[in-house]
């Protein structure tokens, strides 16, 4: 199927792009064009006008400062799989984006384009919220910051203005220390992440996704982070098993314990798709956390 007519305009800085939405609230930004374009060729997305910023480049580019990794919106899945930075600063982040998709979506799509898209299952949305991410965001009046927890509002529904984009995602240094023996967790301290996720065999879609950062001391938990994604309509902590692994502990008793009061986290509000259906999701996501704390102990293998 063909999309509907469209006006189509493409911006040459961050200010520009604001301008085109602020004249037509009908309008959609176009990034690397894996979520709009296939919903405007089902016409399931009808914009009057598509406001291309691919070539802004401004929103392009990996830093690091100050204990914490800056990455622009347009900046593709494979620049952050593949970049010393992140791999160095943050491996959670590129070990989530070197298994978005495949190939041809990794090299095209934006982590800027796929969190404003604001799909529930997405992978960026899950690992972003288990790393307290913050997104930052301009508009007419200017930038803002935005705490991960308070951007996404709900399926494909974000806090993003009609006339605002995303420009940055600002994530930790996840810091480690290892004493020794690195595969011995006793010998481990810092912060480790692992992302683990069911997905569709023929897409790489995530029907349910489990990230977690977990802070280790002496082989026990310190902290975590536990976020999942594909079960409600917005990514959601695990707060009862974060409670429940903290002062334990990193063994695979300790974690199965903790994963157990998953269950208190999720309530009734599970989703299904034609992908898998509430109950399964729901019999799948603790399989997800286990699997992706294990991991991270070194435990447990992909």
């Amino acid at each position: 199927m063909f999309p509907a007519e469209f006006n189509y305009h493409k911006a040459g800085s961050v200010a520009e792009a604001i301008q085109l939405l602020e004249a037509d609230p009908d309008a959609k930004l176009l990034a690397g064009g894996h979520s709009l374009i296939p919903l405007m060729k089902l016409r399931l997305a009808r914009p009057s006008a598509v406001i291309d910023i691919g070539g802004v480049a401004d929103l392009k580019g990996i830093s690091v400062d100050d204990g914490v990794i800056r990455i622009g919106a347009l900046t593709t899945h494979w620049e952050i799989a593949s970049s010393q930075e992140v791999r160095d600063g943050n491996a959670l982040m590129a070990e989530a984006a070197g298994g978005i998709g495949d190939a041809q979506v990794r090299n095209r799509g934006t982590i800027g384009g796929n969190i404003a898209h604001a799909d529930p299952a997405s992978d960026w949305t899950t690992v972003l919220t288990a790393l307290e991410a913050t997104i930052e965001v301009q508009g007419p009046g200017g930038s803002r910051a935005v705490a991960v927890g308070d951007f996404f509002e709900g399926a494909f529904e974000t806090a993003l203005a009609s006339n605002e984009v995303v420009t940055a995602v600002r994530v930790p240094v996840l810091s480690r220390h290892d004493h020794g023996d690195g595969h011995d967790i006793g010998n481990v301290h810092g912060d480790l992440g692992e992302y683990a996720k069911m997905s569709h065999p023929a897409s790489f879609y995530p029907v349910v996704g489990a990230a977690v950062v977990v802070s280790v001391q002496g082989g026990r938990c310190t902290g975590a982070k536990i976020a999942l994604g594909g079960l409600v309509p917005s990514p959601v902590r695990a707060p009862s098993v974060e409670q429940a692994l903290v002062g334990q502990e990193l063994n695979a008793a300790n974690i199965s314990a903790a994963v157990d009061h998953l269950g208190d986290d999720l309530g009734g509000q599970l989703i299904g798709d034609i992908y898998a259906s509430a109950e399964y999701r729901g019999r799948v996501a603790p399989v997800e956390v286990r699997h992706a704390l294990l991991h991270a102990i070194g435990l447990g293998h992909h």
